[in-house]
């Protein structure tokens, strides 16, 4: 216990510089493990209980995925949404798979890490359009439709690199059914589940956290991928009282969450990494991938460059997501690898979302610049 109370007391210190700082805690986590642990003073290493309680913040936070997905949504915009997640796949999935071969990682270990490059931190950007008073602006809603589908595309990823340890069609058989299982309860028992969510004692608690857990559990018994289970079952409940869910789990998730980052960090031994001058390259690609696709999107969508600018911007950082991709899935170098990447990304994110306002205006310069001398753009 000795290391959860040393993780937990760096959390809270951390937690506050960030926030002092306006900016985001995640890569603050990641470099106060890597500061304590085999990266750094190799003062505490994970073990099992430090493993089970990261695991938490694991679940929650897809838990929490699971609660924010709307398929019937999804479905009535699925033309427009399909569109701008595809040009954001075929960009920054592609280029990061194409940049980890470059740096000889597996055909594997490549889709792990294109999947981190691709993969924007939703709880990142959703935190700086709220910080910033963005939410009301136009891109928002481009923004919002677009992690959403990352998310989708997440859970396919998922899917697929689990796919090595078990049957593909045993995965997909008991994902379904357990995912029909959680929507017929949900919408049978969807008044009882309403009401107990609703109470003032401990039982809402008690219930959000039983069937986070028990779901898990059941999932890693069978076989099927936890996260895949957590997430359905986190978008069958949805249909009862999410807000109320939300407002359950969300101590779980920011408590447990905030360990996983800073284990992660404990965890990670930069002495695997493929170097700086790569991680820095291959940071540097993730960035600017972003704000072009972020280009492109804003041409499709809303006719304007400079829209595209703020959706780049919002959506350079990465952070949660891909660090759960490279702890399930990564060896030794790929997390070193995503570890970098995110702190890097995560900072630059932040001060480019603060700042797109001026980007937009040094971008708005550059093309009239281009305009007046008969230069072509550089993008559509």
């Amino acid at each position: 216990m000795e290391g959860i109370a040393i993780g937990l007391g760096l959390c809270l210190i951390l937690a506050l510089v960030s926030r002092s700082l306006s900016l985001p805690p995640i890569p603050f986590y990641i470099l106060g493990g890597l500061a304590i642990g085999r990266s750094g003073l190799c003062l505490v290493e994970p073990t099992a209980i430090s493993d089970y309680f990261t695991g938490l913040g694991l679940i929650f936070l897809l838990f929490y995925v699971g609660l924010e997905l709307k398929p019937g949504e999804l479905l009535q915009q699925r033309a427009s949404i399909l569109q701008i997640g595809f040009v954001d796949l075929q960009i920054n999935l592609v280029v990061g798979f194409i940049a980890a071969l470059a740096l000889g990682f597996s055909l594997v270990e490549s889709l792990v890490v294109a999947a981190a490059f691709y993969v924007s931190s939703s709880a990142i950007a959703f935190a700086h359009l709220i910080e910033n008073r963005r939410v009301i602006l136009r891109e928002t809603e481009t923004i919002v439709w677009l992690m959403l589908v990352e998310d989708m595309v997440l859970i396919l990823i998922i899917l697929l690199l689990h796919a090595g340890e078990t049957s593909p069609i045993a995965i997909l058989t008991g994902t379904v059914f357990l995912a029909g299982l959680f929507a017929a309860i949900s919408q049978w028992g969807k008044d009882l589940i309403g009401g107990l969510l609703d109470r003032d004692d401990e039982l809402p608690v008690l219930l959000t956290f039983s069937a986070v857990i028990c779901s898990a559990f059941f999932a890693s018994t069978v076989g099927i991928p936890e996260a895949i289970v957590v997430i359905a079952l986190g978008a069958a409940l949805a249909a009862t009282s999410p807000t109320l869910l939300e407002r359950h789990a969300k101590p779980f998730r920011d408590v447990f969450l905030a360990l996983f980052f800073v284990f992660f960090g404990i965890s990670v031994d930069f002495a695997s990494s493929p170097g700086i001058v790569p991680i820095a390259a291959l940071s540097i690609l993730a960035i600017a991938s972003k704000l072009i696709s972020g280009v492109i999107i804003g041409r499709m969508t809303h006719g304007s460059s400079t829209a595209g600018i703020v959706i780049g911007s919002v959506s350079i950082a990465r952070g949660e997501f891909s660090i759960i991709l490279a702890a399930l899935y990564g060896s030794a170098m790929v997390s070193s690898t995503i570890a970098a990447l995110v702190i890097t990304t995560s900072v630059a994110g932040s001060f480019a979302a603060q700042y797109s306002h001026l980007l937009k205006k040094h971008w708005t310069r550059f093309h009239s610049r281009h305009a007046l001398t008969g230069i072509p753009s550089l993008l559509p």
